[in-house]
């Protein structure tokens, strides 16, 4: 068997064994009838950095996501983060349409996206209760989860309503505890759309604090993980004052900050300087990369119009927007350990199996990491 195959379903395979283990103790008194799992002590992360890839990418990886893991693994990440909802029930049962059908550009190298044709894929549901299901589909592919984030296909995410705030947190913890059956060590969420272009009021930022606080601790306490908020473009979390609000109003043990160079940089911050403002209170980094003349933070930042298929601002690692080496020295100068998670959130230019292969090359020859 090929060795890079052998190691993959090794690692699978450890993950599943791990995942039993915890189904095997769940056994602890009952939050709403159902059963509190038994916190174990986690263990300690063997390499410094994770290498993870998200398989959201629009351009192709729509839709089903086996095809953005599998192709993923192609290339040598071995670890995949995504969103919970992609393994949720549809009501129609099948895999969403694509968002829009306008006419893509054609690039310089000819190449442009067409939209596929034809019947929609049927969904492969797998949450709530079809884990063990998902876990052998992964052993298949030879990858494992980083993590699975977000909550389900229709539950709440309205953070800054406190009439809500019980759902909210339900929500998303019921799909930390999905997650903590494939060995995830950590949870992500975004906070809902936003509500108002001129930024989020201190009033709602009051109440999004509140309630990721009181969500952050329900996962610590009672599955041993721990929680980031995600400051994101669209979100009710997107610019530094939202995000310093967050961080400033929250406990650091019960919420940690999830950095994604792309977003921070296209909501005119300096991810660098953030990184070194919140150190190992960051949990995990999204890596992506923006335009050279964004560099140090956007002085325009995009509407949810600009549409990134005809018009991106995030690129494959390597286009100049984002300091990435000066990111990892910081982080080594800290000891920082943890998960660096490649995202790519379109690739209008070529295919996103070739856009992640030119990001695999930039960690392996740029940054000297190991997938």
């Amino acid at each position: 068997m090929d060795r890079r195959k052998f190691f993959g379903l090794s690692v699978a395979a450890g993950g599943l064994l791990a995942a039993r283990e915890v189904a095997a103790q769940s056994t602890g008194p009952a939050y709403n009838g159902v059963p509190r799992m038994e916190v174990q002590p986690k263990l300690r992360q063997q390499q410094q950095f994770r290498i993870g890839y998200t398989t959201n990418t629009r351009g192709g990886w729509e839709g089903d996501p086996f095809v953005g893991i599998s192709e993923g693994r192609d290339i040598g990440f071995r670890y995949f983060e995504i969103f919970g909802s992609s393994f949720c029930a549809t009501k129609d049962g099948l895999e969403p349409p694509p968002r829009d059908t306008q006419p893509m550009k054609t690039w310089p190298n000819g190449y442009s996206w067409k939209y596929p044709t034809g019947p929609r894929k049927k969904r492969e549901v797998y949450y709530p209760d079809r884990w063990e299901a998902l876990q052998h589909r992964m052993y298949q592919i030879g990858a494992q989860f980083t993590a699975i984030t977000g909550g389900s296909i229709g539950g709440s995410v309205d953070f800054h309503d406190p009439s809500k705030r019980k759902d909210v947190v339900d929500n998303h913890f019921n799909m930390t505890r999905f997650a903590r059956r494939f060995g995830c060590d950590h949870q992500k969420t975004n906070t809902g759309p936003r509500k108002q272009p001129n930024g989020t009021p201190d009033a709602d930022l009051k109440e999004i604090a509140i309630t990721c606080d009181l969500l952050g601790k329900r996962i610590r306490e009672e599955l041993g993980m721990t929680f980031g908020v995600h400051p994101h473009l669209g979100s009710q979390i997107q610019n530094e004052h939202e995000t310093n609000y967050i961080m400033e109003n929250t406990r650091p043990e019960n919420v940690g900050l999830i950095l994604d160079t792309g977003h921070i940089t296209m909501a005119g911050m300096d991810p660098l300087a953030l990184a070194k403002k919140y150190g190992h209170r960051v949990i995990e980094y999204h890596f992506k990369d923006t335009a050279r003349a964004d560099r140090g933070g956007t002085k325009n930042v995009p509407t949810p119009q600009r549409d990134q298929m005809n018009d991106p601002y995030f690129y494959p690692m390597g286009e100049g927007g984002v300091d990435f080496p000066g990111i990892m020295a910081y982080l080594k100068s800290i000891g920082w350990r943890g998960h660096l998670n490649v995202e790519l959130d379109a690739s209008p230019w070529r295919t996103p199996k070739e856009s992640a292969r030119i990001t695999a090359n930039y960690i392996r020859n740029t940054l000297k990491l190991e997938l």
